[in-house]
This record gives structure tokens, sequence and C-alpha cells, in this order.
């Protein structure tokens, strides 16, 4: 199959899982309960501090990033698809602490051109798996802390893997807007990703992540999410492709929709405003949240 039809091929399947998550949303069974009764039911899944006691996510991801050209010296788009599996289960401890657990396994798409694959074809294969640990504690009704660490293995091929293990500390503090309803808060979070074994002659890494979360419940089971993703980064590692500061600066945002008590799906996109250390030129993730 050549370089195009595989890249048509994904452009079509991910717009039409767009179309079929906005009809899909549209079409549901308007919910017969009062607005600050569904505005109660919060957990769309995706809040470090506040998890389901169970979760599976259905990720579907498109992005694009600067690559090596054919070209010595020259940049040309690299395009990533990602389908990745997750599984959270949290443990309620005593006095209103928690552990929080998380594992994730992405099948990745990637069009590299490198010297095994000097034709820029689509690359198949397994990503970086990972799993997470986070403790967490409700201070009162509005505030509550969290912090934990991630574990990413090098399970990916050299195309579409990062080739490196790498530990993810981080914590993230909530502050819910009950002013508004029990749907929205304010829940900034930070990490750091850093490799520290692996295959030597893959790029070192070492990044702080940030996301300035700030979540709205909207009528009708929608909500909005500036900043859901910590894309947010500052590069204190070796230099990647295209790279020409340390600072990644995107405008990120998500809307949703819980569909029921236990089923949210979403739609997120980024874009980039500063992009010195460039990790994507074009987001965009569609999710589908089933908690139980």
């Amino acid at each position: 199959m050549s370089h195009s039809q595989p890249r048509r091929a994904y452009s079509i399947t991910f717009f039409t899982l767009g179309c079929l998550v906005l009809v899909g949303a549209s079409l549901s069974p308007a919910v017969a309960t009062a607005q600050d009764a569904s505005a109660e039911e919060t957990n769309t899944g995706d809040d470090f501090d506040k998890p389901p006691a169970n979760l599976f996510q259905l990720l579907y991801q498109y992005s694009t990033a600067p690559g090596t050209g054919v070209a010595p010296g020259s940049l040309r788009s690299v395009t990533t698809d990602t389908l990745k599996f997750r599984f959270d289960h949290k443990v309620d401890l005593a006095s209103g602490w928690a552990l929080a657990f998380r594992s994730d396994l992405p099948l990745t798409a990637k069009d590299p051109i490198t010297s095994q694959n000097p034709t820029g074809d689509y690359l198949y294969g397994v990503g970086d798996a990972d799993i997470q640990a986070a403790l967490i504690h409700d201070l009162d009704q509005r505030w509550t802390v969290g912090a934990g660490v991630r574990l990413i293995a090098p399970t990916g091929s050299n195309e579409v893997g990062s080739g490196k293990w790498q530990m993810m500390p981080g914590a993230a503090v909530r502050y819910a807007l009950l002013g508004i309803n029990s749907a929205s808060y304010v829940e900034p979070l930070v990490r750091y990703d850093v490799s520290f074994a692996g295959d030597p002659s893959k790029k070192n890494i070492g990044n702080l992540q940030i996301a300035p979360t700030v979540n709205i419940g909207l009528p009708n089971r929608w909500f909005f999410t500036l900043f859901p993703s910590a894309d947010i980064r500052v590069n204190f590692s070796d230099h990647v492709t295209g790279q020409k500061g340390v600072l990644f600066l995107p405008f990120d945002a998500r809307a949703g929709r819980k569909l029921t008590d236990n089923t949210t799906v979403s739609l997120e996109i980024g874009v980039p405003i500063i992009k010195d250390y460039p990790v994507y030129n074009f987001k965009t993730a569609l999710r589908l949240n089933v908690t139980f």
C-alpha cells in the first residue's frame, strides 16, 4: 500500500469517528432529572484527584509533528495515529485517602523517514506501555490533593517507541468551583518526564509538563475543559527535530458530554501558540470513557 493511501484511510477514520460521536451526543436521550442533579454526576473519568472506582477508556489520537525529511537537514510533517486502551482502579482507604492505579497500552501507526524506512511509509506496532500509582487525599469539600508516579516501559519498536525507560512523578491540587456547580473545578497538574535507561542511541528525555486544567460543567451533561492534557512543556534534555528553544505552549481544549451515568465522550483539540520545543503541530483526541 502506498504512503498516501494509509494517510487518507486514517483521516477518513478519524472524521467518521468524530461524526459518530456528535450524532450520538445529539441523539442520546435527554436527562430526566433537574440540572443540579445531573451536575452532581460529575465523574467523567479524566480527573486526576477524583478518579472513579473503575474506568475503561478507549482513545483515538491523531497528531502531526516535525520530522526529518529526505534531504539532509530538511524537515517534513510526521503523522502519528494512536489507539490507546486504558484501565484505572481506585482503592478507598480510611479518612479520605485513596490509592489510584492506571495502566495504558497504545497501538501506534507512524510515518517517519529513517534509514530503515527511507520512503516514509506507515509503520505499525505496540507503543510504549505504562503503569501509574497515585495517593490522593480529600482535605475538605472543595480541596483535594494527589501525587503519584508513572513508569513507562520501552515496549514499542525503534520507529514507534521512545526506546527509553521513563519515570514520571507528578502532583495535582483540585479546587471545586461549587459556586458554579459540582461538575466544575480547577486542577493544576505538574509532572516531570525523565528517562533513566534503555537504548543509548535514542535521545534522552527530560521535560517538565504542566496542565492548568479548568473544567466547567454545562447544562444537559455537557462540559468544557481548558488544558485537559499536560501539553505545556519545558525541555531540559536532548533537543528534538525542529527545536529552537525550550518552551511548548499550546491552546488545548476539550468538549464532551455524559451520554449516560457511566459513559462519556469527548473531543480534544490542541494547536501550538509557542513551539520552540515542538511537541506537535496539531493534535486531536477522541475519548470514550466507561466508568463502573
